[in-house]
């Protein structure tokens, strides 16, 4: 991930991304896609919030994610309007950012993993 988002972060696409040749794949099809979009933080946040209260909580929860579903198939559908719209120099911001977010990821995965084997072996 955050080999990834290092690459992202330069403005380069990563081999590790990207398939070697584009005409068997699609790009719109990414290995990060899933994760990034209904990950455990939010499957996490989700329960918690849910078991704190009655229907009125859930009712809430459905609806957030119900919304967010929209957002996000709205933004896959017109995703080539609003590349046309943001041009090329907004697509490079957007990208660099995106890989920000992916390299901090990264790095936490990994601060995350040294210090639960340290603690394992403490």
């Amino acid at each position: 991930v955050f080999l990834v988002g290092y690459h992202m972060l330069q403005g380069k696409s990563s081999k590790l991304h990207t398939a070697e040749d584009n005409n068997d794949s699609d790009v719109a099809v990414s290995p990060l896609a899933v994760p990034l979009l209904a990950g455990p933080g939010t499957i996490a946040t989700a329960m918690n919030y849910s078991s704190a209260g009655g229907w009125g909580e859930i009712i809430i929860t459905i609806s957030a994610f119900a919304i967010l579903c929209l957002i996000t198939f709205v933004c896959f559908i017109f995703s080539s309007k609003i590349i046309s719209a943001i041009g090329e120099s907004g697509l490079s911001i957007v990208t660099r950012l995106m890989g920000l977010i992916l390299a901090v990821i990264g790095v936490e995965m990994l601060i995350g993993g040294v210090t639960d084997v340290i603690s394992t072996m403490g």
